[in-house]
């Protein structure tokens, strides 16, 4: 590890001031700490944002809202988030292993970066580490990698669970920065990799996540998350799904459904959610609807599998709604 200063945030002010001057943020530190042990990360500043007061759970009308430095843990154990909007505990408790989730923030995890191998390889060609480098996934192991949102730069996927949920959901984040606060939905953070992967989200320079918002919904409760891997925990998805009804009168009024594992940024699916409502919902309704999620897929050479168990994964999560229920 490089060295490197820290000094501590007296304010959320000061902070942005900091971060405006080229400082870095840092919080629970699970993912930037391990980046800069392995030098991937060599940041000379860092801002320690841990007094600030954004870690609040609360509901808000119908509406959850989360501090940016909630630690995962926290918002999965919380009594309201449980009964309210289980669909963010549930992804919450999938997301990482107990250590990870009582130290790593909700802004953090939003803000984590690719978990592609290369990415953390200094000897291989990475965009995102080196841009203009060259991308040593695509031709390379890569069955873990996007088949959505991919360009000839880049093809890692987005590595966040509760990213997933947030997006099914429409929820929105304020942040804050030089410029002053601003509000927008969390699908908007994520940039799609195109011939700048180094830039991945939005935010402007300075600019510090406050609160996260989730909206309450009649699909709230009727929603689970499923999370497909290689082992039962520590582990990133091949494939998950957030899915979401509401259920009236023997027929879907609304769905929500968006995937991860399979893009470059949590993956909305439209076309399936239209294709849901006003059907009944059954396995061959399910079945039928889930088949739109794999248009426009971009497989690459080890991971076409995901292909097959992308709608199936979609299959059993609008079942599992139903259990939920």
């Amino acid at each position: 590890m490089l060295p490197f200063t820290i000094e501590k945030a007296a304010s959320i002010q000061g902070a942005i001031a900091a971060a405006s001057s080229g400082r870095r943020f840092i919080a629970g530190g699970t993912t930037l700490i391990d980046l800069m042990r392995e030098e991937v990360e060599r940041p000379e500043h860092l801002v320690d944002i841990n007094t600030l007061p954004l870690s609040d759970i609360r509901i808000e009308g119908s509406d959850l809202v989360i501090g940016a430095l909630a630690r995962m843990a926290d918002v999965a154990a919380h009594p309201d988030v449980q009964r309210l909007h289980p669909l963010v505990a549930e992804s919450l408790i999938e997301g990482a292993s107990p250590q990870l989730r009582n130290m790593a923030s909700i802004g953090g995890n939003l803000l984590q970066r690719a978990r592609c191998p290369y990415f953390r390889m200094l000897d291989a060609s990475c965009n995102k580490r080196s841009p203009g480098s060259g991308c040593a996934a695509i031709d390379g192991l890569n069955a873990g990698h996007a088949i959505f949102g991919t360009s000839n730069h880049c093809v890692a996927t987005h590595p966040s669970d509760i990213a997933v949920v947030l997006v099914a959901l429409e929820a929105t984040m304020q942040v804050r920065g030089p410029r002053g606060e601003r509000s927008f939905p969390v699908e908007e953070l994520f940039r799609l990799p195109g011939d700048t992967p180094h830039l991945e989200h939005t935010l402007l320079p300075g600019e510090l996540i406050l609160t996260v918002r989730v909206p309450g919904s009649p699909y709230s409760r009727r929603a689970r998350y499923l999370k497909v891997r290689d082992r039962a925990s520590y582990e990133f998805a091949l494939v998950s799904a957030a899915a979401a009804l509401d259920v009236g009168g023997g027929v879907i009024r609304q769905a929500r459904l968006a995937v991860g594992g399979v893009g470059t940024r949590p993956w909305r699916l439209g076309a399936v959610e239209k294709a849901l409502i006003g059907k009944t919902p059954d396995r061959k309704v399910f079945e039928t609807a889930a088949r739109l999620a794999i248009e426009g897929a971009r497989p690459l050479s080890g991971n076409h599998y995901k292909l097959e168990l992308l709608p199936r994964t979609i299959v059993r999560a609008l079942e599992m709604t139903g259990e939920a229920a």
